[in-house]
C-alpha cells in the first residue's frame, strides 16, 4: 500500500519541487522470468541543462526494513555492490541524464522494489524513481513439436522504456551441428514498416509475431519439418545492449492414427518391428492350422471309438446276465443232497425244476402230463 501511494504522489511532488518545465520518468512495473534480463529506466528530463552527478540504485524486498545497495555511480565511476555485483551494470548514458540499470540472469530473490536516486549538479534535492519488479518461474528452454504443427518461440526483452529495439536476429543451428544459418533478421529503422530478411529453408514459414514497440521479437514457425530440429538463438539489440535467448526445438512424428496421408505412414510400416512380429505370428498360425485341425480330429475319433466299444461291451454283459437269470433255475442235485444228508439213509426225495416251454405245454402226448395229474409233478423214488 505504501508503495502504491508512493507511486501516485511521486509525480506531483516532483512537479512541485522542479517546477512545471521539469519532468522525471516515473516507474513502471516489470514482469520477467527467472534467467531473463530486465532494463529498469531512470531518465531525468528537463528543459534546463542540468548535469547528473550521482546515481544510486537501492533494492528493497519488502520482507524486512533493511535496504541493499545494488549499484552507485559517482565521479564517472560505476560500482556494482553485494550479490548484484556480477549481474548489474549502468546501461544509460549519463551525459544525457540516463541512469538506467540492466539486471541480468534474474533470480527469484530479485523480486522487489528498485529505487533510483538521482542528484543533479547545483541541486540539493534527491529525485527518486521506484521500479516494481515481479519474477516468474523460468520459461522452458526446450520445446517439443509434432511434424506439420506450428511452433511459437518467445523472445521478449523486458524494459520500462519503449521503442528501444533496433534489430532482432534469429539464428538456427541444426541438431547435427552444421553451419549456423540465418532464420530471420528484422531492422526497425530501415523502412517505416521495418525490414525483414529470411533464411533459405525458412522462406514463407516464419513470421514475426511479437510487438517490436515493446521489445518483443517472438516468432512463429509453421509447417515444422524433421530437419528443423536444433537450437534457435534470438538476439534483441537495444543500441549497444544485446539480449540473447536460446531455445532447443525437438521434432517428433505424429501418432499413426492422426496422420493425414498414407505417404507419411509408410516409413512406419516398413521400419516397425512390431508389424514384422505380428505378420510372422499370422503366417505361422496359418501354416499350423491344418495340423491342429488334424490332431483335433484324430483325438476326437479315438475318444469316440473307445467310448462306443465300452458301451457295446457293457450292453452285451447286461443282456447276458439277464438271459442266464431267466433260463437257469436252482437245481438240487443228488450229489448235494448226499453231502448234506447222512449216508445211513437209503432213500431220498428230490425235485427237479425244468423250464416251462410253450411248445411242451401244447403237445398232446407230453409224458409229463401223464405222470402228473392236477399239474403237480409225480415224485420219484431213489434206490
Amino acid at each position: 500500500m505504501f508503495c502504491l501511494l508512493k507511486l501516485i504522489l511521486m509525480p506531483g511532488l516532483l512537479g512541485y519541487l522542479l517546477g512545471p518545465n521539469d519532468l522525471i520518468v516515473s516507474s513502471l512495473e516489470l514482469t520477467v522470468h527467472v534467467g531473463d534480463s530486465a532494463l529498469m529506466g531512470c531518465v531525468f528530463h528537463s528543459t534546463e541543462e542540468k548535469r547528473m552527478t550521482k546515481v544510486d540504485w537501492i533494492f528493497s524486498s519488502g520482507k524486512h526494513g533493511k535496504d541493499d545497495y545494488v549499484l552507485y555511480y559517482y565521479a564517472n565511476l560505476s560500482v556494482p555492490v553485494g550479490r548484484f555485483q556480477n549481474r548489474v551494470r549502468l546501461a544509460g548514458d549519463i551525459s544525457h541524464n540516463d541512469g538506467s540499470l540492466l539486471l541480468q540472469n534474474v533470480e527469484e530473490a530479485d523480486q522487489g522494489i528498485y529505487t533510483c536516486e538521482i542528484r543533479l549538479e547545483m541541486e540539493s534535492h534527491v529525485f527518486k524513481t521506484p521500479v516494481v519488479l515481479h519474477v516468474l518461474p523460468e520459461e522452458p528452454k526446450e520445446v517439443t513439436i509434432h511434424v506439420g504443427d506450428s511452433a511459437l518461440m518467445g523472445c521478449v526483452f523486458q524494459s520500462t522504456e519503449e521503442n528501444l529495439m533496433t534489430k532482432v536476429d534469429w539464428m538456427f543451428l541444426p541438431e547435427e551441428h552444421a553451419k549456423e544459418e540465418i532464420m530471420l533478421r528484422y531492422y526497425t529503422k530501415k523502412v517505416p514498416g521495418g525490414y525483414h530478411q529470411y533464411g533459405g529453408r525458412f522462406q514463407n514459414r516464419v513470421n514475426l509475431v511479437g510487438n517490436t514497440a515493446r521489445n518483443d521479437g517472438s516468432i512463429r514457425l509453421q509447417g515444422v519439418k524433421e530437419s528443423d530440429r536444433g537450437s534457435y538463438t534470438c538476439s534483441i539489440h537495444l543500441g549497444n545492449l544485446t539480449f540473447r535467448k536460446t531455445i532447443m526445438l525437438h521434432v517428433i512424428q505424429k501418432e499413426p492414427q492422426t496422420l493425414a496421408t498414407p505417404v507419411a505412414f509408410q516409413p512406419e510400416i516398413l521400419g516397425g518391428n512390431q508389424l514384422v512380429t505380428i505378420v510372422g505370428i499370422v503366417c505361422v498360425t496359418i501354416l499350423l492350422l491344418p495340423v491342429l485341425i488334424l490332431i483335433v480330429k484324430r483325438t476326437y475319433g479315438n475318444k469316440s471309438s473307445v467310448t462306443s466299444t465300452t458301451l457295446v461291451k457293457s450292453l452285451e454283459n447286461t443282456m447276458k446276465a439277464h438271459a442266464e437269470n431267466h433260463i437257469y433255475s436252482s437245481i438240487t442235485t443228488r450229489e448235494v443232497i448226499e453231502e448234506e444228508e447222512p449216508s445211513e439213509k437209503s432213500e431220498a426225495t428230490y425235485m427237479t425244476m425244468h423250464p416251462a416251454w410253450p411248445s411242451l405245454r401244447s403237445a398232446p402226448n407230453n409224458p409229463l402230463d401223464k405222470k402228473s395229474a392236477g399239474g403237480m409233478p409225480k415224485p420219484e423214488q431213489a434206490f
